[in-house]
């Protein structure tokens, strides 16, 4: 009969962010479509948000970029030991973060908490310790959803802020059901806590045929700047260093087309300024057309208090003639998932979880390992040059990723988890 049939339940998702595009929030909103569809309530606490005021509550300190959580943050980080204000301090955020879940709790009478990373990578060390205590105290059965664990950046090893990483990034207990995006976080998940784990990687909605060029996005380029008749490579991800955009930049200026532009549509920010600059200066450098088009980007289809047209990701991806994903790390891959969903053809570093995860299902693919050669760049203008070669690859891709990382993949392991609850 399954737990879906037998039982309407609601869920309360928490994180530090639940807004725009970055790779949390959007597998968020799709973990939502699909209860949502199961018939489940969905509700809301975050210290960002975009979700429905109705079913949602903003906590502010809840935010990485919160002052007083980036003040202690900083310390914890950047100090060998970690002084009493602080660790006064933190006590003190803790219990308002823990009032918050409290709070959300009580207004909206959840059945099942779902923690998003937030119990996983401590961009803010009160919230994880937080919802911590708020599990353990009130017996909620909780699905810690991980994307990224502090063991896998090097900044986050601190022994300031060791005891802070072992009980709660994330806390073991038996109400926590851990799940990751990547098999290799799940060992590491075993290895250092004794936990079990289930892998849920990115996903889409393959059923769903993606945004094609339409009255609204097809001026998109015109917007943005860029000739109708350039060659477009899109790097769908954010400006951070482990993204790799000097590989794209430098991919454009060896293929030497008259008009090549690489279109970068998310912001920098979340790991500061400097890269971005960097990257600025090494596109002018090699002469290369960059456009960095956030402002233009948003959640949703729109026309900005200036006057701008706002387009979402959807809207850039059917114009991109190649999708360049050059990452040295990954959780998994929201862009590569996007890329095959689109029907693009993809040149990717062979990261080590593509090299684990995606790789041996067999997603054909332009790859190289740590930096390109010529033989990269010939294979490139082959497949851009052969159609029907391009279209059976896009076609081998897409039912792949139909059979992998779709949204009926996604309710049997939701499924299998509520089952773990509640029974079959």
């Amino acid at each position: 009969m399954g737990v879906w049939n037998r039982k309407k339940l609601s869920f309360g998702f928490v994180s530090t962010r639940l807004a725009g595009t970055d790779g949390v929030s959007l597998e968020t909103e799709k973990w939502v479509d699909v209860l949502k569809e199961k018939g489940g309530d969905v509700y809301y606490l975050a210290g960002e948000l975009d979700t429905e005021p109705e079913v949602s509550i903003l906590a502010p300190k809840a935010h990485f970029k919160h002052t007083e959580i980036r003040e202690v943050q900083h310390e914890l980080f950047s100090e060998k030991k970690r002084s009493r204000r602080v660790g006064n301090k933190i006590q003190s955020l803790k219990e308002e973060l823990r009032d918050a879940l409290e709070q959300f709790h009580k207004q909206f009478q959840f059945d099942i908490l779902v923690v998003q990373n937030a119990l996983a990578i401590p961009v803010n060390i009160p919230l994880g310790l937080a919802l911590t205590d708020f599990i353990v105290e009130s017996g909620i059965p909780t699905i810690a959803h991980h994307h990224d664990f502090y063991w896998e950046r090097q900044r986050f090893l601190s022994y300031a802020a060791m005891d802070y990483l072992r009980a709660a990034f994330p806390p073991v207990h038996p109400n926590i059901q851990h799940v990751v995006i990547n098999s290799l976080a799940g060992a590491q998940l075993s290895r250092r806590t004794g936990v079990p784990w289930t892998l849920i990687p990115n996903i889409m909605d393959f059923k769903v045929l993606p945004q094609e060029i339409d009255d609204y996005n097809k001026d998109l380029r015109k917007t943005i700047g860029v000739d109708e008749n350039a060659f477009l490579i899109l790097q769908p991800t954010r400006l951070v260093s482990r993204k790799g955009i000097e590989t794209s930049i430098e991919l454009v200026s060896r293929l030497k087309l008259d008009k090549c532009t690489l279109v970068i549509p998310h912001e920098a920010g979340d790991e500061g300024f400097s890269y971005l600059q960097r990257v600025e200066d090494y596109a002018k450098f090699m002469g290369v057309d960059l456009r960095i088009i956030s402002g233009y980007v948003a959640k949703e289809r729109t026309i900005g208090s200036d006057g701008v047209k706002r387009y979402t990701l959807w809207d850039i991806y059917p114009h991109a003639d190649l999708v360049s994903y050059p990452s040295l790390y990954e959780g998994y891959g929201n862009a590569f998932v996007e890329a095959i969903y689109f029907r693009k053809p993809v040149l990717v570093n062979r990261y080590q979880i593509f090299e684990s995860d995606i790789e041996p299902k067999g997603f054909e693919v332009i790859s190289f390992d740590q930096f390109i050669t010529s033989e990269t760049i010939i294979s490139v203008q082959n497949i851009l040059n052969n159609p029907g070669r391009l279209a059976e690859m896009a076609e081998t891709n897409y039912m792949l990723g139909w059979r992998y990382l779709s949204y009926e993949m996604l309710e049997e392991k939701l499924e299998a988890l509520l089952t773990n609850i509640y029974g079959s």
